[in-house]
């Protein structure tokens, strides 16, 4: 096997993604396999539209599997996915570039944690989190940013993530995500790969 992967889990706006831009190590955006939005059995919210944060709205099986071609081969061709028009809209390769870890980042990150494990593949499972404030804010902000839907929209659906993040993370910890602060993440990513590179 040439590599192992991190799991960045937990509530969407806490900085997954930034975190695993920061710490240097090939990256794999486990939101690009949601299920396109025309999918009869993606699930709705309260808001009427497609529930992104709902686990049935994301393909966990091709998820792994991808993960464990990139791990075993260290390369695999991944989708694009445009939540601003629920759809796949393209494809992208990701190679390990012979690094022992990769990152594997998104907010459906802890239901894999079992199967990566029982694959070999697991290096560590991480809760990210911050304040619900906090999180409130910044996940307001990127969504504003990126379009990824009107503002009034993303503005509804933020007060019912604002409400749902406690639960969010007591379902990572319960998978058996470790739960950090970004900073103290990182520092973990870090000793993961300090260890990994002396064998």
């Amino acid at each position: 096997m040439s590599a192992r992967v991190v799991l960045l889990a937990g509530p969407s706006g806490t900085g997954k993604s930034h975190l695993a831009e920061l710490v240097g190590l090939p990256v794999v955006r486990l939101d690009d396999f949601y299920r396109d939005g025309d999918d009869e059995a993606m699930p709705r919210s309260p808001l009427g539209i497609v529930d992104w944060d709902d686990p049935r709205s994301w393909d966990a099986g091709r998820a792994v599997d991808a993960l464990e071609t990139l791990c075993t081969t260290g390369s695999a061709d991944l989708p694009t996915y445009d939540i601003s028009v629920d759809a796949t809209v393209g494809h992208h390769l990701v190679t390990t570039g012979g690094q022992p870890l990769v990152v594997a980042e998104g907010i459906f990150a802890d239901q894999i944690v079992g199967e990566l494990e029982q694959r070999g593949l697991l290096a560590a499972a991480i809760c990210v989190r911050h304040h619900r404030i906090v999180t409130f804010l910044r996940r307001f902000q990127r969504d504003l940013r990126e379009h990824r839907k009107p503002p009034f929209t993303l503005l509804r659906r933020g007060l019912l993530l604002l409400e749902d993040d406690p639960r969010v993370v007591r379902r990572c910890v319960d998978a058996g995500c470790e739960p950090l602060h970004p900073k103290a993440a990182r520092r973990r990513i870090a000793d993961l790969l300090a260890a990994a590179s002396t064998h």
